[in-house]
């Protein structure tokens, strides 16, 4: 399969799994016990149709928008997600560069595999760093300070993973970093040998947000023992209020999915807030984003951005979050399984058929700004 093959986001995780061993697919594309969150957030689209107008003089498409202070070419942004250079050997760097191409805003994690110092070389566009809250209360304020004097411009604190969710299918390979594969996972990586010649002959993996913090290497830490021994489970609503003091600028909380939360997100003064579950990676039976973003919108969306993620696969999956009221919408999978069919000309064309596609949704919409989406152009079965 060649990337020239690739239409839709079905095509590029096809393509991904061609590639990758079975144990690094399995942990882009598994979720949480029985995966029931991670279908529904895509199934969730799918019980609402969208109602187009025509005769609207539609030449012309602005799909522009403005979050937290961004200015973002286009309403879809490149979600922060850990270990990508596990996935391609380019990884932050290329999806850094595609999304400077596009204009849009782009994300870098804890468990990033490249610095942020790097990342903000490499795009002007606008960055988030996705950090997590640490016991260490004194490593959350240096995190924190490394990406204000490197320009980050939005700090974005994860809040549903104070623990991490049981991935199953990980735990059936024995997937972790550091590896410590069983028998049937060493098989799969033996079988795909393109993978292991790209890993091998570049740089070695690491962790630069978490370097000289965390040693992650030679077995002493792994990703799992991280999120369990490393975060702070008893973090708090005054906690995440002090660190939004300290950075002083735009602080979005990711994870938020009930109305009282985001109420109490815009009383401590957040910029956004990011309805998410994860991917559909830590609870699993949680509600689906889009079942829950007109809610919340309802509750907070004067007077807080309102961003959602999972299960986009499609333009017509932003239009209907738009139009309920969404700021933007995040990706993940949707860049990720094409970051790892082809690096970074795979990251591009993901980008460029988003792009087309909320294109020519807008304009069979009869909708020529994103300000012309609303709920009139919504019907839920």
């Amino acid at each position: 399969m060649r990337l020239r093959d690739c239409h839709n986001f079905s095509d590029f995780r096809r393509m991904a799994q061609q590639r990758l061993p079975g144990p690094i697919f399995n942990y882009i594309d598994g979720a949480a016990d029985d995966e029931v969150t991670y279908r529904r957030n895509t199934e969730s689209f799918e019980r609402c149709d969208l109602v187009p107008n025509v005769l609207r003089g539609v030449s012309e498409i602005d799909m522009s928008v403005t979050v937290m202070g961004q200015k973002l070419a286009m309403p879809v942004y490149c979600s922060p997600t850990a270990l990508q250079r596990l996935f391609h050997h380019q990884g932050e760097r290329a999806v850094a560069k595609a999304s400077a191409k596009f204009g849009t805003m782009f994300g870098v994690s804890s468990l990033g595999t490249v610095s942020l110092e790097e990342a903000r070389k490499i795009s002007s566009s606008p960055q988030v760093y996705q950090f997590y809250f640490h016991r260490d209360r004194g490593l959350n304020r240096a995190m924190m300070q490394r990406a204000k004097a490197v320009g980050v411009e939005v700090m974005m604190l994860t809040v549903d993973s104070i623990t991490g969710g049981n991935r199953e299918r990980d735990k059936r390979t024995g997937f972790a970093i550091p590896f410590k594969l069983n028998l049937a996972g060493m098989l799969q990586f033996a079988l795909k040998p393109g993978w292991a010649i790209n890993y091998f002959t570049h740089e070695g993996f690491k962790l630069p947000q978490l370097d000289e913090h965390v040693d992650m290497g030679g077995g002493t830490m792994s990703i799992s023992r991280y999120f369990t021994e490393m975060l702070d489970p008893s973090m708090t609503w005054d906690d995440v209020a002090e660190m939004g003091r300290l950075w002083g600028g735009p602080f979005c909380l990711k994870g938020v999915m009930s109305v009282e939360d985001a109420k109490r997100a815009v009383e401590i003064g957040c910029s956004g807030i990011v309805l998410s579950n994860h991917g559909g990676r830590q609870l699993d039976g949680s509600r689906a984003a889009f079942d829950q973003l007109a809610e919340i919108v309802d509750a907070v969306g004067d007077r807080i951005d309102v961003i959602m993620d999972g299960g986009v696969q499609r333009g017509t999956h932003v239009l209907k979050a738009l139009s309920l009221g969404a700021k933007a919408v995040g990706v993940g999978r949707y860049y990720l399984f094409p970051l790892a069919a082809a690096g970074q000309p795979g990251v591009e064309r993901a980008l460029e058929q988003m792009r087309i596609e909320i294109e020519r949704g807008m304009k069979l919409m009869g909708c020529s700004s994103i300000e012309q989406l609303s709920r009139n152009n919504l019907r839920f079965r």
